[in-house]
Formats: structure tokens, C-alpha cells, sequence
């Protein structure tokens, strides 16, 4: 066990409140990971002042050589990406391997930024007037607001840190309760490659107290959130009435649409992986199979075979599939849809209990649960769940399927698997999501392309890639006149 401290100024401090919490493994509740301060607001105004402070010189130092900073961050998550993977396993829960790519993300985000540094680009265009120029370039905005969740505990805080901290800007980042070390680790990495004092901080602590006291100080000009739609429109509430940046990524209920003419055993490993993959904690998890109805009684035979084989257990163990939810809490509220599922009528095909054999019995452990016979109008098939339950409905024809695709108020990732061209490229067209795949699952983003989706999945921001950039940036255009007199642009003085 090891005693945490927020992390202000370059110093690790303890909470003002004197109050701590515990986290805990969700394999083997019995195992405290660390203790962390329970933070006020207090301490985060500390924090705040800390980053305003730093903010003044940091954004003055250039692009370049902040980008050899991202530079040694990466070098440094590479020396620990072992240690890194295995802390996220143990407190957060999913199995190793997927813990190694989280980490391995994180490291390519720092590696993009470090690239990006050299060529963030403004635009040079021609003037409506003789002998001048004019020219846009990328302004940071100054102390942001960053609060990130517990299911991608290293991607996605380098996913906001990076950009953030290339652009020019200051962060407090509030990391999820779940999920608190990783952020630790990671904040230390950055300050060991050389980030100045007080350019990033971290206050740990609740969403009502800390993440609060984040969206509601004066000095914090934009806030950056992943999580959930519900907490979503109160940060965009408060940040609309106080003019503060907001990036909002929030839920998916996430379909994929297998037709028949589909590779079946390609399909079927895509949905195992997209519905299964992180328990199926991700806002990109496949919640929804679509299945065209001359395949519907061969495919969900197949899947419940392969579903039913499944290794549960610790994460750390490189022969298990499936790890914990993240807590028992998440794993009431999933098994709350479960017994939802079964009044709306929708037939249990496997799974649906909780899984206690051997260790598991310590733990948060579910097992992974496909309903069939649902349609589009039940709850499982239009709330998020956020756990390991796949809803299967039955589609007569592609149009069908694409309505049910589009029939659910989120619009994250989307998915279908047929080796008709024509059916592809309409599906593109057609899916209202930010992401769509074609014969992969609707998990598998890549840091360097942007990553967000429509509807109430987001407020039209993109995550990842050169979008990124553009949330943590002001835009500011620059008129250079060197004809020595006064021209006066939009006035009708040109004489050809």
C-alpha cells in the first residue's frame, strides 16, 4: 500500500481537510492499493493559483521545446510500461494485455505530441489589399479544468494532459476515485521529464467537492470531461453561463451489424471482443448486435458457445479474458438492467449472475451476459449499461438494420461486417456516430485520428489526433500592413 498526495507546485501535499480514502483492487476487494487525500476546494484553489502562476511562463516557452518534454515523457512511460500496465490492472481491474495497450496509447499520444510540436500549422492566405499579409496562428487560453474517468486510467488523461501542456496551457486534472493512481504515476513521469512546477497539478477527491470546486473557479477558462451524459450537461451548464471552454465526451450504446453475407467467424470474433473487451466498461462497447434475420438463429448459437468459454478472473493472470467490474456498485447497476431486461421480455441466453467461484469470490465479478429476442424499444437496448451485457435484435434487411443502428438518443462508434462494397461505403453514409468501422467491432481507436461521436454523446469536440489541439487553442488572426498608407479593407477602394 502507498500513501498518496496531491501533487501542487511541484510538491506532494496532503488535503487541507486532513481526510483520506482507500483504493482498492475490484479483484481482491481485500487489497488497498494506496490511500488519497479527500480533498476541498480549498485545495484545489490552491492548485488553481499554482497553475495561474506557472501559466505565465510556460506559454512563453515555444512549441519545439515543449515537444521534447512530450518527447521524454514518452521515453520514460516506456522504461515503465511494465510497472505502469500492472498498477492499472490491480485498480482498475481489466486484464493485462489491454492494460499494456492503455499505457501504449498513452505513449503514442505523447510520441504524436512531440511530433506535433514542430508543425502546428496556422494558415497564411492572401490579402484583399496590396502589401500585406495576413496569417492565423494558435494561442493557448490559460489554467484548464481536466476531470477523467476510471475505465482508460493513462490513455485518456494523456489524451487531455498532452495537448493541453503542448498548446501552451496549465492543468488541474481531477482523476476518477476509482482510478487514482495512474494519474499519481503519471504526474510524477512528467515532472521527472522536466515539466516546470506547477504546470500540471493534481487534487484528488469527489466529483461534488473537487470536481465542483473545478468547474466553478474564475481562473479555470475551459474544462475538459469524459464520463457520463448526466454529469456532462451540468459541466456544459455551468460553462455555458460562465463562457468557459467545454469538451464533453460522453456515452455510446454502441451498435454493430453483422449482414449475411458477412465473414461470420470474423464477425463473431469482433462482437466477442467489442462486447467483452474491459468487462465491457467502455463507451465504445458493442451493446447492441444487429443481426440480418436469415443469420440470426446460426450466429447467436455460435456466440453463446464462444461466450460461455470465456476465462474469468484476476487481470494479472495473461490466461484470462474477462477481469472485474470496477466496483460493487457498477455491478449492481448492471445487474439492475439484467432483471430489467428480463420484465421487458427480452430472453436471457447466458450469463446474468454474478460469478463467485474461487478467488472471484473477493471480488467485483460478472458474468458475460447476451439477451436476445430485444428490440429496439426496451431500456437494454437504448440506456448504456456500461458492463458486460450484449442486447441482440433482429433486423429484416440492411435499410432495417441501419434504422436500428440510428434508433438510440447517443451516437459514439458504430460497426458493420458485410463484404458488399456498395453496402459499406451507405453504412458510412448513413450511421449518425462520430466513429464507424467496417468488418471490425466498434472498439479499437487510434490516438492519432480524432475520437468523439454525435447526438448526446458529446458537444461536438474530437479527442485524439489534430482535434485535439483545436479545443485546448484560440484561434488568432494577424493583418500585417507594410504598404506604408492607410488601407481600409470591406471599403470599396480598389482600382484594378
Amino acid at each position: 500500500m502507498k500513501e498518496y498526495k496531491n501533487f501542487i507546485d511541484g510538491k506532494l501535499l496532503p488535503s487541507k481537510s486532513g481526510r483520506t480514502f482507500e483504493n482498492r483492487n475490484p479483484a481482491n476487494w481485500d487489497e488497498v492499493i494506496g490511500v488519497f487525500p479527500k480533498s476541498t476546494a480549498e485545495d484545489v484553489a490552491q492548485a488553481i493559483e499554482s497553475a495561474k502562476r506557472a501559466y505565465k511562463k510556460w506559454r512563453q516557452i515555444p512549441w519545439p521545446k515543449r515537444s521534447e518534454i512530450m518527447r521524454r515523457v514518452a521515453e520514460i512511460m516506456i522504461q515503465k510500461k511494465e510497472e505502469l500496465a500492472r498498477l492499472m490492472t490491480r485498480e482498475m481491474g481489466k486484464v493485462i494485455k489491454e492494460t499494456r495497450g492503455d499505457v501504449q496509447e498513452g505513449i503514442d499520444t505523447a510520441l504524436y505530441a512531440s511530433i506535433q510540436g514542430r508543425k502546428y500549422f496556422g494558415y497564411t492566405v492572401p490579402s484583399e489589399l496590396p502589401n500585406k499579409s495576413c496569417l492565423t496562428r494558435r494561442e493557448p487560453l490559460g489554467v484548464w479544468g481536466l476531470i477523467t474517468p476510471w475505465n482508460f486510467p493513462i490513455a485518456i488523461p494523456t489524451w487531455k494532459i498532452f495537448p493541453c501542456l503542448l498548446s501552451g496551457n496549465t492543468a488541474v486534472i481531477k482523476p476518477a476515485t476509482y482510478t487514482p493512481a495512474s494519474v499519481g504515476e503519471l504526474a510524477q513521469i512528467l515532472q521527472e521529464a522536466g515539466v516546470p512546477d506547477g504546470v500540471l497539478n493534481v487534487v484528488y477527491g469527489g466529483g461534488g467537492e473537487v470536481g465542483e470546486a473545478i468547474l466553478n473557479h474564475p481562473d479555470i477558462v475551459g474544462v475538459s470531461f469524459t464520463g457520463s451524459s448526466e454529469i456532462g450537461r451540468r459541466i456544459g451548464e455551468v460553462c455555458g453561463k460562465r463562457l468557459k471552454r467545454c469538451s464533453l465526451e460522453l456515452g455510446g450504446k454502441n451498435g454493430l451489424v453483422v449482414l449475411k453475407d458477412a465473414d461470420l467467424e470474423l464477425a463473431l470474433e469482433g462482437v466477442l471482443w467489442g462486447a467483452f473487451g474491459t468487462t465491457g466498461q467502455r463507451c465504445t462497447a458493442t451493446s447492441r448486435l444487429i443481426l440480418e434475420e436469415s443469420i440470426y438463429d446460426e450466429f447467436i448459437s455460435r456466440l453463446k458457445e464462444r461466450a460461455e468459454k470465456l476465462k474469468l478472473g484476476n487481470g494479472l493472470d495473461e490466461d484470462v479474458d474477462v477481469g472485474p467490474l470496477v466496483s460493487e456498485a457498477q455491478r449492481q447497476t448492471v445487474h439492475s438492467y439484467v432483471e430489467i431486461g428480463k420484465k421487458e421480455g427480452a430472453r436471457l441466453l447466458t450469463g446474468g449472475e454474478v460469478y463467485k467461484e474461487g478467488e472471484c469470490a473477493r471480488g467485483w465479478f460478472y458474468r458475460p451476459t447476451i439477451f436476445v429476442d430485444v428490440t429496439p424499444d426496451m431500456r437494454i437496448a437504448q440506456e448504456e449499461i456500461f458492463g458486460p451485457v450484449l442486447s441482440v435484435l433482429r433486423a429484416k434487411d440492411f435499410e432495417e438494420a441501419i434504422e436500428i443502428l440510428n434508433g438510440t438518443t447517443y451516437g459514439l462508434s458504430s460497426s458493420i461486417y458485410t463484404r458488399d462494397l456498395n453496402k459499406a461505403h451507405k453504412a458510412i453514409e448513413l450511421a449518425e456516430t462520430g466513429i464507424v468501422y467496417i468488418n471490425a467491432p466498434t472498439i479499437g481507436a487510434e490516438c492519432h485520428l480524432p475520437f468523439g461521436g454525435m447526438k448526446n454523446t458529446g458537444n461536438g469536440h474530437r479527442e485524439g489526433g489534430w482535434t485535439a489541439y483545436e479545443i485546448f487553442t484560440e484561434v488568432k488572426t494577424v493583418y500585417i500592413d507594410y504598404s506604408g498608407a492607410l488601407q481600409k479593407a470591406q471599403i470599396d477602394t480598389w482600382e484594378g
